[in-house]
């Protein structure tokens, strides 16, 4: 399987990710060029009630923040929250294959647009793969301690493949 050097990611994982390992330098370890979407940008910089991950993502200068709102197809938006259609339409516009999104039906409209999957825990899983020191089980749980919801099958999953 080829090395996927770059990847479009999507709100909850940015969170995911900050809330599993305290940054997002994983992804800057495994990827030459991170997207994230203007209005993926807008919907972390807005922090939610608590704010967390904001200062995280503004300290990731090396992310590609896309600068402008896209224009999203009809079929893309109508389907999907404003974050998860802009990962999808942004990878389609740019040609880059791979989208990291955790929603169930973001995943499943990017698997009908072609585009190839991963989500949070497939990041740390990779970075794991690939010799990132990091424990798996004690990041999930700093995920669920977040509130962060992980179904079984995927811990499940993760926990198989380490």
């Amino acid at each position: 399987m080829p090395e996927v050097k770059e990847i479009v990611i999507n709100t909850g994982p940015i969170i995911a990710i900050v809330a599993a390992l305290g940054d997002l330098s994983v992804l800057q370890s495994l990827y030459n060029r991170v997207l994230v979407p203007f209005e993926v940008c807008r919907e972390v910089g807005a922090g939610g009630t608590s704010g967390f991950a904001v200062e995280e993502f503004e300290k990731a200068d090396w992310l590609c923040r896309w600068p402008e709102q896209l224009h999203l197809s009809p079929y893309i938006r109508n389907s999907l929250d404003i974050g998860e259609a802009s990962v999808i339409q942004l990878a389609l516009n740019e040609g880059i294959k791979t989208v990291c999104i955790d929603e169930t039906v973001g995943r499943r409209v990017a698997r009908l647009s072609e585009l190839s999957l991963t989500g949070s825990l497939g990041i740390l899983l990779r970075a794991k793969r690939e010799g990132y020191s990091l424990d798996l089980v004690a990041a999930m749980g700093r995920m669920k301690d977040r509130g962060i919801w992980l179904s079984k099958n995927v811990e499940e999953f993760v926990l198989s493949h380490v």
